[in-house]
């Protein structure tokens, strides 16, 4: 696996070069590292053109893969206590006009910033799924990979806590609209969600030819339908309730080693660059013991 961190973990914080820079000595040691890029403007506004500039230096001078995370919020609507708002299959028309104008903007930078991947949101926490959601879903894939791929950006779908995203529906919105050129994201977290191990394992097995990234996040499973976006490294004693990350690493044995494994871990006020450095490298130093175990094994 291609180890990677998304910029999720410092949301509350003006990303800068700084930030990237502890990001990489987290991952470094592990692989050729990736970085997502979590777009929402008090983070990295995609629409300030010397904030695009100086990411665009850092990246290229370090030589470091970028993928780009869709925007959630409008500017003047985030907080950290606000479910998300920017939803690209609303059913109601000016609202998924106004949320894919939102995503073109953040692709935007990839004019400049070297992105090889978006990944996109089909929906929100709870929605359903029906024709409706089916149509939407495919107009609005159509309409931004149209945008996406002259800038060498592929679309990546990923999987959430509604009806629309469950692997059987992606995979069925990926064979109705005959997108042979798009991806998905697979979130373990999410998945765990929706019926721990069992879950997991029959998403990866599902998707496994359409898996081109991996989020790598823990909760405390079905029963408490929290999306915590805990640090793996933080929960590495296997409990009922937390993911087993021993499973985890045979899956990741069996996958391509090019699929990024990025850790998309919620945002703490206090949160430092050098904690991100450390709980980065703890995470990659248990899931490669665990993986030498079962290699020995």
């Amino acid at each position: 696996m291609q180890p990677g961190l998304s910029t999720h973990v410092f949301l509350q914080q003006r990303l800068h070069p700084g930030l990237l820079d502890a990001i990489i000595r987290g991952l470094a040691p592990y692989g050729s590292p990736v970085i997502e890029v979590f777009a929402a403007r008090h983070h990295f506004d995609y629409t300030d053109r010397s904030i695009v500039r100086d990411l665009a230096t850092w990246f290229r001078d370090a030589g470091v893969q970028a993928t780009l995370h869709q925007p959630l919020y409008m500017d003047s609507q985030w907080s950290r206590h606000v479910s998300p708002t920017l939803n690209l299959i609303d059913p109601e028309k000016s609202r998924r006009i106004d949320a894919m104008d939102e995503v073109k903007r953040a692709l935007e930078s990839a004019e400049q910033i070297p992105f090889t991947a978006l990944t996109l949101h089909l929906g929100l926490k709870g929605d359903p799924w029906n024709l409706r959601a089916l149509e939407n879903s495919l107009t609005a894939i159509e309409h931004l990979k149209a945008f996406a791929h002259p800038l060498g950006v592929k679309i990546l779908l990923e999987n959430l806590q509604n009806d629309v995203t469950t692997p059987e529906h992606l995979l069925e919105i990926l064979r109705v609209g005959h997108f042979d050129n798009v991806g998905v994201a697979l979130d373990l977290g999410h998945a765990h969600l929706s019926g721990g191990t069992p879950a997991i394992d029959a998403a990866i097995e599902l998707l496994r030819p359409r898996i081109a990234a991996l989020h790598l996040h823990d909760n405390h499973g079905a029963a408490h339908q929290k999306d915590e976006h805990l640090w793996p490294a933080e929960t590495s004693e296997k409990t009922p309730e937390t993911i087993d990350w021993q499973n985890i690493a045979r899956h990741l044995d069996t996958l391509p080693a090019k699929i990024p494994a990025i850790l998309e871990i919620t945002h703490e006020l206090e949160e430092t660059a050098d904690a991100v450095t450390r709980k980065a490298s703890a995470t990659f130093d248990h899931q490669l013991r665990l993986t030498d175990q079962l290699q020995s094994s």
